[in-house]
């Protein structure tokens, strides 16, 4: 698989990652461990080098499973992991509230370290804006860690433009992880043209929708009563219909390129930026696989507009996050 560059700094990882979320939560039932290790391994051998996972994710337990599926290939990959979350009464991360305080940071940084099994984080994000700490107390910790060996690159999840300069000016940012999808283009607006000026890689996450333009989900799916998607507008039996159109486009535009609807969405994202790196997600050798072929599929000019052309005429229904995550998001 052909590589990219993120950043400045020389961070080299495979056009295409793996996120590793859904391996331990929110897209239903947690895989089996063995089989996730299997997977993740199985991902290195067919030349993916770039791993996304969180303390928040499980929470722990995603960088526990991470860390030892890599363990026997480690200076072969790149992984990231992220920073950004309080702690409840029980010392477990959680979503409602975030905390990057920079005592915090390092606390957090000492507990990846140990889960990943690792003597230094490649990519190290802030998950989450925290409106009460400057950002620039971020992005110091941050160096600071890197001066200390622990840390190597700097990015950033969900930031603002403006809060993206102002971390950029007092450590570098290697790459930005924001939703970036055919059917989320939100960071075309400020972030994406902010990136290309300062020379900072973006990493598009959920580049499939959250599992819907695979083209697997319509309005009679039913996800688990654990299934983050059950409180997502975007995703109630109402929009999935209406939404239908999307897809339904997708999938013919894919058949005449003997190619899946995910292939087109990756291939089209990969197509936007030399500096950009999918990260999808999946649980399933098949998946993995389909994911993995995106990146032998080129997209012409002609390809581009097209697609450009259709989706400009198709209004997605539902927002992406309810209103109380959304508002954390782009500060």
């Amino acid at each position: 698989m052909e590589t990219r560059i993120l950043g400045n700094g020389g961070l080299e990882v495979s056009a295409i990652g793996l996120g590793c979320m859904g391996m331990s939560q929110s897209y239903g039932l947690p895989g089996d461990k063995g089989e996730m290790i299997a997977l993740i391994r199985h991902a290195v051998d067919r030349g993916v080098t770039f791993f996304d996972t969180a303390e928040i994710y499980g929470p722990f337990v995603n960088e526990e499973l991470v860390g030892e599926a890599l363990a026997p290939v480690r200076d072969q990959v790149v992984i990231a992991t992220k920073f950004g979350f309080g702690r409840d009464p029980n010392g477990r991360p959680g979503l409602s509230a975030v905390n990057s305080q920079p005592a915090h940071i390092k606390q957090a940084v000492e507990g990846s370290l140990k889960r990943l099994g690792v003597e230094v984080i490649d990519l190290l994000y802030q998950h989450r804006v925290d409106p009460n700490v400057p950002i620039e107390d971020v992005a110091g910790a941050v160096k600071e860690l890197i001066a200390e060996g622990k840390v190597k690159h700097f990015g950033m999840s969900e930031a603002g433009a403006q809060t993206i300069r102002r971390a950029h000016a007092v450590q570098p940012v290697a790459a930005v992880q924001s939703e970036y999808s055919l059917w989320f283009r939100r960071p075309e607006e400020e972030v994406l043209p902010t990136l290309e000026e300062l020379g900072i890689g973006f990493v598009p996450f959920s580049p499939l929708g959250k599992g819907f333009l695979t083209g697997a989900i319509d309005a009679n799916t039913q996800f688990t009563s654990n299934d983050f998607r059950n409180i997502i507008p975007r995703f109630t039996p109402e929009a999935r219909q209406a939404n239908q159109v999307f897809v339904d486009w997708l999938r013919g535009l894919a058949e005449s390129k003997g190619a899946t609807p995910a292939q087109i969405a990756l291939a089209w994202l990969l197509a936007q930026k030399p500096w950009m790196a999918p990260i999808p997600g999946t649980t399933k050798l098949t998946r993995l696989e389909e994911n993995i072929g995106a990146a032998d599929i080129e997209l012409t000019a002609d390809d581009l507009r097209d697609i450009e052309s259709a989706v400009s005429q198709i209004e997605v229904q539902g927002a992406r996050y309810p209103e109380a995550l959304e508002q954390r998001t782009y500060l």
